[in-house]
């Protein structure tokens, strides 16, 4: 397979992460006989800073024009203050490349590693098997709704709004991903929202609900989002596939973090049906620990195997990646948001080492069985 990928490094840690990343790309190409070429762009702060526009348009058109998208990170101090530019935010970037590749449905699995329940700060008996996936609506909703600013002054009369509107035909293709999905997994959906409070949460019941009506294989629960945010921490294991709005799935997909022990453990996918997936760890740009070499390039690499499966349909090797973490963890590798001693603590770049040997030795090992 020929394959072109556009890299966004971003900010922060983004360029560290991204480079063990794209090294283990590499090493599937080389393993399975694809080419991928890869093109680098810019986002974020480090487009503000280059550019004053943190997407600018040729990124976008790259990223069109490619057959998936993997990003980094983006965020932090890089572009807060640019001359002559007022309110430029870098993550004004990463929301706007998802509207311009109408990446609508995010993916964002929930893995506890039985090697890691120990990094958890819940008890091993909550979080042993932990496996979910939260499906987020990733294009509407309060971060792309009807907004006012406030004034600088903060005065009296200052006003500030964000508006939270959804549009049924929205609400109804984020449920069928959630719906397809679940008919591969345990076949049950928590569809959350805030429907005791919010019009907009009122619409999105009442639409899931109707659509649920063609899955009759799946079992269908509305939640409110704080039972949600409870349930996650004090019965984890009892959710496979949630449904959430965009700010919602923001929130709790972050606090789903916490079960597998670090933020930086977690990967995503941003789907449309049209074009290019996007591809990025749940994680910031963490400013306080660029170029320092200790940044976690798991959740960057399991995004890329998921470029792998869901954006070039690439099962096989997406599996070996995904195994050959699993090796690499149970030999005992770690960096440092998992040992909390630090004694143990490998950087990003010996992680990324003994990923990619693992990562050789499983293909191998799979390419002998299949002979």
């Amino acid at each position: 397979m020929q394959a072109d990928i556009v890299v966004l490094p971003g900010d922060g840690i983004g360029p560290e992460v991204m480079r063990e990343a794209v090294r283990v790309l590499q090493a599937v190409a080389d393993l399975a006989g694809h080419q991928f070429s890869f093109r680098e762009s810019l986002i974020g702060g480090v487009a503000i800073t280059e550019t004053g526009n943190p997407l600018p348009q040729e990124t976008v058109d790259a990223c069109l024009a490619a057959d998936g998208v993997l990003l980094a990170a983006v965020g932090g101090p890089a572009g807060k203050a640019v001359p002559g530019v007022e309110a430029v935010r870098p993550e004004q970037g990463l929301l706007g490349l998802r509207r311009e590749l109408n990446a609508y449905a995010n993916l964002r699995p929930v893995h506890v590693y039985p090697q890691l329940v120990d990094a958890s700060p819940l008890r091993e008996e909550y979080v042993t098997g932990v496996d979910l996936v939260i499906v987020r609506e990733l294009t509407g909703g309060l971060y792309f709704g009807a907004r006012k600013e406030a004034g600088p002054d903060l005065a009296d009369e200052t006003v500030a709004y964000d508006t939270m509107a959804y549009r049924a035909h929205e609400i109804e293709r984020i449920a069928r991903v959630a719906f397809r999905l679940a008919t591969g997994r345990s076949g049950k959906v928590i569809s959350v929202d805030k429907a005791n409070v919010l019009a907009s949460s009122r619409l999105w019941r009442r639409v899931v609900e109707r659509t649920a009506a063609e899955y009759v294989d799946v079992e269908v629960e509305s939640m409110l989002v704080d039972a949600a945010a409870m349930y996650l921490l004090r019965c984890p294991r009892t959710f496979d596939v949630l449904l959430t709005a965009n700010l919602f799935g923001d929130i709790l997909a972050d606090e789903a973090s916490m079960l597998a022990g670090s933020l930086a453990m977690l990967p995503s996918a941003s789907l449309s049906d049209d074009g290019p997936g996007l591809f990025e760890p749940v994680h910031g740009s963490a400013p306080d620990l660029a170029g320092k070499g200790v940044a976690n390039p798991v959740g960057m690499i399991l995004s890329s195997a998921m470029l792998l499966r869901h954006g070039l349909g690439l099962q096989a090797e997406a599996a070996a990646v995904e195994a050959a973490i699993d090796r690499v963890l149970e030999d005992g590798w770690r960096t440092e948001d998992l040992d909390g001693s630090g004694r143990n603590a490998v950087g990003t770049e010996e992680l990324g080492d003994r990923i990619a040997e693992a990562l050789n030795r499983e293909w191998n090992t799979r390419q002998e069985g299949v002979k």
